[in-house]
């Protein structure tokens, strides 16, 4: 029921997921809408597809705590509840990002070792890709947490990028160590002199220069950089798709440059990686971008299952116990 094209998107993309994947997937929300848009699928009756009704939704403008306090069948804390049974392995949501982060830790708890979560969307860089927490969970952190979130980050990277020994960048306003608020002054000190491949400081730009695998920050600072690079990205495409076809040459040359366009939007397009992971949670939760389309929601699903098939958790708790 979350997003701002539920629940139509979320149930096609969780419909293509199990269609072409061969996935399970339970739908939960309001049934009599779900099932309205299952009829739009003469195969969904087909598909080991499920639905699990939960009359109540949280609103974007609603207290995540107060709301979920006042409606105790919510659909994603139902949702949240479904998966700490053991109905089912993972959680997605694309609605409200507060309500989702206080159904998961309220559901699963925290992996020991772990204080506070820490949303981790893959970002675009020059290198290929990089992983930027906290983009939204813990507003506001200690220094302990930036090291907490820079472990967690380090085996994501591993687990989600394949890279052997990721770099840690501490986002800030100067490469210098003694740049920063004490947040990140404090935190500085405290990677340097920890067994992560730290690489120091890391400003803004540096994080799409790929500078570092995996940039930690608080959840602020951290929300502010990736919805400033969003918009970034949406006004560069539409500029570029301006000037493309504003003359005929230049139309001539859009026809002959689409498969490169086609390529830049794949590198830049947040759905194609469907979700940021919830990670500290003692449970496996992917929060999706509230304008998440049928494609990211698809591909959330399937990052999902891949998690799963890798043992994520399992991981989690082993670099937090060793940390």
């Amino acid at each position: 029921m979350g997003g701002d094209h539920a629940p139509a998107h979320p149930v096609d993309g969780a419909v293509a997921a199990a269609r072409n994947l061969g996935l399970g997937v339970d739908l939960v929300g309001r049934e009599d809408l779900i099932r309205a848009e299952l009829a739009r699928h003469p195969d969904a009756s087909d598909l080991d597809v499920r639905v699990v009704d939960a009359p109540d939704v949280i609103e974007m403008l609603e207290s995540p705590i107060k709301a979920l306090r006042k409606k105790p069948r919510a659909s994603i804390r139902v949702a949240a509840e479904h998966v700490a049974a053991g109905h089912a392995a993972a959680l997605f949501s694309a609605g409200h990002t507060g309500a989702s982060v206080v159904a998961a830790h309220g559901a699963f708890g925290m992996v020991p070792g772990v204080d506070r979560p820490a949303l981790a969307p893959t970002v675009p860089t020059r290198r290929g890709a990089a992983v930027l927490l906290d983009a939204g969970a813990t507003v506001e952190c200690r220094p302990q947490h930036l090291v907490q979130f820079a472990h967690m980050g380090a085996m994501y990277a591993r687990v989600g990028l394949g890279i052997d020994r990721p770099r840690i960048g501490l986002l800030s306003i100067g490469e210098e160590e003694t740049k920063g608020n004490e947040l990140t002054r404090d935190a500085h000190q405290r990677l340097k002199a920890s067994a992560l491949a730290f690489v120091g400081n890391v400003e803004a730009r540096g994080i799409f220069a790929g500078e570092a695998d995996v940039v930690v920050c608080d959840g602020f600072t951290g929300n502010v950089a990736l919805k400033l690079s969003e918009g970034l990205v949406e006004m560069v495409e539409d500029l570029l798709g301006e000037e493309l076809q504003s003359t005929f040459s230049s139309q001539v040359g859009y026809l002959l440059s689409r498969r490169a366009f086609r390529r830049f939007r794949k590198r830049v397009d947040y759905s194609e990686f469907g979700g940021a992971p919830l990670l500290g949670v003692a449970g496996l939760c992917i929060v999706g971008h509230g304008r998440s389309s049928v494609k990211a929601v698809r591909n959330a699903v399937v990052m999902a299952s891949r998690m799963v098939q890798n043992g994520m958790m399992e991981r989690l708790r082993t670099e937090m116990s060793q940390s």
